[in-house]
């Protein structure tokens, strides 16, 4: 009866017995689908014929410079994502055994195997590796992005707000795009005179080092807000400092700040190269006007950003976010969300509910930082 392989494989053979090699090729050659094989006699030979497109490994336990567990640790250092049947005697079957235990995906008795056998084994062995790597992937994904929460939980800042005047919510992010720690940046600051300030920022990019810029311009913003630097001064002095501390000159930082007058009536605003903010006003729900108000921090060194002013009333809600919430995939459709779909999701809603609105957003495609502040009309 005809072995049954579904796909042309590509093996190596290592074995030192030319007889056993023999009758191993010669059943591999009965599959339906017979494999490319490839032969060592040595772990040292096979280390020249591993090579990436080797999906399957069968190794003899006694080779000539190596024996028992230790040739199967040499095979599977070397071959750390090919699926490994170990061929055994007779009398070794309790070697086949620890040689699962150890790391192979199956073991045969060279005395027990016809064809059939064969290739059954070799395709279960392959099926267990995949098993085995996606499960490996899952678990590192699993540490990769409690380590990431850890730490971006740990690098955001606790707003210095010891006003009850108004109402203030938070949201930090990742993407669906994986684990990877981002530059998105966010803080809150009330000083003596009662004004609110407000930053959201997205540095370019991904990763340990666009995280640390983030980090490094929040703080940088909250130290000159508390010593009374705002406006241009603020915002040249966060440029200065993204040229210096970026890795590369492509990188870039977009924001938007939001200075909330101490009697909490008006709020002047520099989007600087950012989404515009996300006004509801007397239950009327828009954009800020006049966004962006300049290009993003890092492009041109004569860059200007000029003041919107917007008056509050006295009712209002008002919301920074980075990019994103509107890229989201809005409904699982195709097209992002962008800002026309997030001002109808807060009509819908009737003012900004910060998860409410992340939820409806739909799939984050990347990382988000959201700052809702708030204030009630006297009752």
């Amino acid at each position: 009866m005809t072995a049954h392989l579904s796909e042309t494989l590509t093996l190596l053979l290592i074995e030192d017995d030319d007889g056993d090699a023999l009758l191993v090729e010669e059943l591999l050659k009965e599959a339906g689908a017979p494999p490319h094989v490839h032969r060592a006699r040595t772990v040292e030979e096979a280390k020249a014929r591993l090579s990436p497109e080797i999906q399957c490994v069968l190794v003899d336990l006694n080779l000539p410079d190596a024996q028992g567990l230790e040739a199967l640790e040499q095979v599977l250092a070397l071959a750390p994502y090919a699926a490994v049947l170990v061929l055994t005697g007779l009398r070794d079957m309790h070697v086949g055994v620890a040689a699962v235990q150890a790391g192979a995906q199956d073991y045969l008795v060279k005395q027990d195997v016809d064809a059939r056998l064969l290739a059954r084994a070799i395709r279960y062995a392959m099926e267990r590796k995949r098993a085995d790597l996606a499960q490996l992937r899952l678990v590192q994904a699993e540490l990769t992005a409690q380590e990431n929460a850890r730490l971006e939980s740990g690098l955001l800042p606790v707003a210095l707000l010891p006003s009850t005047s108004v109402e203030h919510a938070t949201r930090y992010l990742p993407g669906s795009r994986g684990t990877l720690l981002a530059g998105d940046f966010l803080d809150t600051v009330q000083t003596p005179d009662g004004a609110v300030h407000v930053v959201v920022g997205d540095v370019c990019g991904h990763g340990p080092d666009e995280a640390a810029l983030g980090v490094a311009m929040r703080i940088a913003w909250r130290t000159l807000v508390l010593a009374g630097q705002t406006g241009d001064t603020l915002l040249r002095t966060l440029d200065s400092l993204l040229r210096a501390e970026r890795k590369t000159p492509e990188i870039f930082t977009t924001l938007c700040t939001a200075t909330i007058a101490p009697d909490l009536g008006g709020v002047r605003m520099r989007v600087v190269g950012h989404p515009p903010p996300v006004l509801v006003r007397d239950g009327v729900v828009t954009v800020v006007e006049g966004a962006p108000s300049g290009p993003p921090l890092g492009i041109f060194t004569d860059a200007a950003w000029p003041e919107i002013e917007v008056p509050l009333g006295a009712e209002w809600s008002i919301m920074l976010y980075t990019d994103g919430l509107i890229e989201a995939a809005a409904g699982g459709d195709e097209e992002p969300l962008g800002v026309e779909g997030l001002v109808r999701l807060v009509r819908e809603h009737g003012d900004v509910d910060l998860d409410r609105l992340i939820a409806q957003a739909g799939e984050l495609s990347d990382d988000l930082a959201a700052v809702l502040v708030r204030r009630r009309a006297s009752r």
